[in-house]
């Protein structure tokens, strides 16, 4: 009993006191020794992520969320609402200090009784109480969560003294229309449904400024039992039905809030739920062919510090905070990259070992902005759906593991362009010629200056078909990708600067570890995310200019505030003078090499790399315009089928990643265009034109000596028929100069062929003597005419200067 007569007395003294401020005596002791000030938190609500439609104007992909709440102002709220509340809840809201006396006296006599130990709660101990629990809900700690819960939301009386004192305290620094708004946005309408705007939404699909009265009874009736009352659930509706016309309406109509008439058209009017599903993460996404690029934008959030210490705070802030996050998705390139994908990969194939995987990526050149990112599946980050659905999956193929990706995937000849990138940087030119013929290369002749064991034994290398295309120019080699020319590229190189090359254009491992540099790796069997060479493509275009991808433009706080966005950081990767020889260069791929199938043939300039893993497991083509870069990767998510053996919805399977790319970029083009490429840079087109040494006379060992002295490659061509003294140089090839650099092909004569003197006007006497001076046997002589030592020669077959085989060709001599 002192209890309660602690509860009457407060209930009866902080009116006074919430209005003079004066003491009261001791038997309020343990009341003023309470808490006095409580402050509304920024209330948890849901993040909304927006891509950009062809107007320019934002379209919702989805919504995360813990509550889902939308606050809203004053005027955004129908009178009915607040009516409504009032009425049933605290009739004389305007009129106490937070605590209704009157109210407080029948609660007390109730609890006097064993009856109950609430009651007598006013809007603002109400909100006093929502308030605890939302800040309960907001503790990141499980254990401290639960505690902070259950001291909010026990039946005590020492609680409900405490709601008293706060209640009384807030209304000393809030107005009553404020502490009103504030309960009608923090209120639970049932299950995750928070607020007076979310619940309009999501039960009756209108704007809380837009509730008829029915609707408007019907959602305050809720607020008493949220989880009993809500009327998704078609089990709930009759009672929701009952409290309303029982309740609600009659204390409407009680205070003169509403009319009669308008009382009997809401009694009259049954409760008819019109439920509008909340987007709930990024499964709604998939509306837009965008679940992917959602679910990327939300592991941007969990791995940027500047959304919190850590990834527990940065993922509640993310579901808590409201945000309004703008992404640089561009839904025009989204949808033709999503129909690309469609027309041509299935979401599924069904064949023993083998799960069909394709992704698509644009990255913006000179911004790093993402415009387009699909693939062949749908996303799902339920469990259940993935392991019965073949056509779903949580993997981003185009990203790395930390943002929701896979490993990687090997990216085959699309990884030759940094060996070409560091071939340009340090003075080799486009027109050097490489020796392109398969072959067993000696690993101990690749340079690595980061390794302190080197690689050593043979590797041998074939080309992509097995061709043998002879001496090339990088120029041909890299439009054809001829794998044994990068190769002997490579040899000339530092692996260890190749490497750095690739990393100075952001390319990485998609699991995370470092690149490799092994010689192997010139042929691309790092593994790597679509987004990275998409991105690394874009920094060629961009005059070497590489800048880090990025997924978005902009942040909006709760309130409208711009808060600060993840920035792309853009550096030089390479010189621009070799970023537009590179370009030069790749656009030979399209243009007539390995990616004629992929050009779009619309006027617009275009440049790439195709790639293709062993066993043509993976297949690429990576490239772009001054505008756009795009990544299409064709292969096994899992297994180690040839793709270039299958067949994909009716195309052979190496020519998808072509017909995906033709067909998006022609889209593409026609938004965003392109412009020429710039001129490459003259010398390293053409290269420093040197002196080949004279070779005469030597032998194969003088000759490599002197060939590689003057800096180029040697290369022997083995014997041909010559007129040189054997094991002696026959020719070489390039004769006379040819780029520094370039690798020379030396003959060296098997001494068979001998140079017919001229004789003509000769006896056939000295003829003959002549013949054989230049060592033709005397038997492969024949005379044609007089055959007498006086006899004049008046010509030979062949003729003077020609050659003939030692011992077996004739030399036919005509006299006279």
């Amino acid at each position: 009993m002192s209890a309660i007569a602690g509860i009457l007395v407060t209930a009866m003294v902080t009116p006074a006191l919430a209005v003079t401020g004066i003491a009261a005596n001791n038997s309020i002791g343990m009341f003023e020794n309470l808490p006095s000030y409580i402050k509304p938190d920024t209330l948890a609500q849901k993040t909304n992520i927006f891509a950009t439609k062809s107007d320019g104007t934002p379209v919702l992909l989805a919504s995360v969320f813990e509550q889902d709440r939308e606050e809203v102002g004053w005027d955004q709220i129908s009178q009915y609402v607040k009516d409504a509340v009032v009425s049933t809840e605290d009739p004389r809201f305007y009129t106490h200090g937070g605590v209704d006396v009157a109210s407080s006296l029948r609660a007390a006599a109730g609890n006097a009784a064993g009856t109950s130990a609430s009651g007598a709660s006013t809007i603002s101990m109400q909100y006093v109480r929502n308030i605890q629990v939302q800040k309960a809900e907001a503790i990141q700690d499980p254990a401290q969560r639960d505690a902070a819960y259950a001291e909010a939301t026990k039946t005590s009386i020492d609680r409900k003294l405490k709601e008293m004192k706060l209640a009384i305290g807030l209304e000393k620094s809030y107005s009553k229309d404020d502490i009103l708004l504030g309960y009608l946005n923090i209120a639970p309408f049932g299950g995750r449904v928070y607020g007076i705007q979310s619940a309009a939404q999501y039960y009756f699909s209108v704007n809380a400024s837009d509730l008829t009265i029915a609707q408007a009874a019907s959602l305050v009736a809720t607020v008493n039992a949220p989880n009993d009352l809500n009327i998704d659930n078609p089990a709930n509706v009759a009672d929701n039905q009952a409290r309303r016309d029982k309740d609600v309406l009659p204390s409407m109509l009680k205070e003169h809030t509403i009319t009669q008439a308008q009382y009997d058209e809401a009694i009259a009017t049954p409760v008819t739920p019109k439920i509008s599903q909340p987007s709930t993460g990024c499964q709604t996404a998939n509306d837009y062919a965008a679940g992917f690029f959602c679910d990327y934008v939300t592991h941007i959030v969990k791995n940027d510090p500047a959304f919190g210490a850590d990834e527990d705070t940065r993922w509640n802030n993310f579901k808590t905070g409201g945000y309004q996050i703008y992404t640089t998705l561009d839904m025009d390139l989204q949808n033709a990259a999503m129909a690309a994908m469609n027309s041509y990969v299935p979401k599924s194939k069904a064949e023993a070992g083998f799960d069909l995987g394709s992704s698509l990526v644009t990255v913006q050149p000179g911004t790093g902005k993402v415009l387009a990112m699909v693939q062949n599946k749908d996303f799902s980050a339920d469990p259940d759906v993935t392991a019965t659905n073949d056509g779903a999956t949580a993997i981003n193929y185009s990203t790395d593991f930390d943002y929701g990706g896979s490993t990687g995937f090997q990216v085959g000849s699309t990884y030759k362009i940094f060996t070409l990138a560091e071939w340009l940087k340090t003075g080799h030119s486009l027109n050097d010629v490489i020796n392109g013929n398969a072959g067993t290369l000696n690993l101990a002749q690749f340079k690595d200056s980061c390794l302190n064991d080197p690689n050593s034994g043979p590797y041998a290398v074939v080309n992509d078909g097995g061709s043998n295309p002879g001496n090339v120019t990088v120029m041909q080699a890299t439009a054809n990708s001829v794998n044994l020319a990068f190769l002997r590229m490579a040899q000339k190189l530092d692996q260890c600067e190749i490497r750095k090359t690739a990393e100075s254009f952001g390319v990485h491992r998609a699991d995370g570890s470092a690149l490799t540099e092994f010689p192997s790796d010139v042929l691309g069997t790092n593994e790597v995310a679509p987004l990275t060479m998409a991105a690394a493509f874009a920094g060629v275009a961009a005059d070497g200019n590489f800048c880090t991808p990025i997924a978005i433009s902009k942040i909006l706080d709760a309130n409208g505030a711009e808060l600060p966005a993840p920035t792309s950081t853009c550096s030089q990767a390479v010189p621009a003078n070799v970023a537009s020889t590179m370009l030069t260069a790749l656009q030979g791929v399209i243009n007539g090499g390995t990616a004629t199938l992929s050009n779009p043939n619309d006027g617009i300039p275009h440049f790439g790399k195709t790639g293709t893993t062993d066993s043509e497991k993976d297949t690429w083509f990576v490239g772009g315009s001054t505008t756009l870069a795009t990544a299409v990767w064709v292969g096994n998510v899992v297994g180690k089928v040839s793709i270039r053996n299958t067949t994909i919805a009716g195309n052979s399977g190496g020519n998808v990643r072509h017909y995906i790319w033709k067909q998006y970029m022609t889209d593409a083009d026609g938004k965003y265009g392109g412009d020429a490429f710039p001129a490459p840079d003259q010398t390293l087109l053409n290269g420093v034109k040197v002196a080949i040494p004279n070779l005469a006379g030597m032998t194969i060992d003088q000759a490599k000596a002197a060939v590689t002295a003057a800096g180029f490659d040697f290369q022997d061509g083995g014997q041909v028929d010559g007129t040189a003294a054997a094991g002696t140089v026959a020719s070489s090839n390039p004769e006379g100069q040819t780029n520094k650099g370039s690798t020379v092909v030396v003959y060296t004569s098997n001494g068979q062929l001998r140079t017919v003197p001229d004789v003509n006007n000769k006896s056939l006497k000295d003829a003959k003597a002549a013949i054989t001076g230049a060592g033709i046997e005397a038997n492969q002589i024949i005379v044609q005419g007089p055959n007498n030592d006086n006899s004049i020669v008046t010509g030979t077959n062949p003729g003077g200067g020609s050659v003939i085989r030692y011992g077996t060709d004739q030399l036919r001599i005509t006299t006279k």
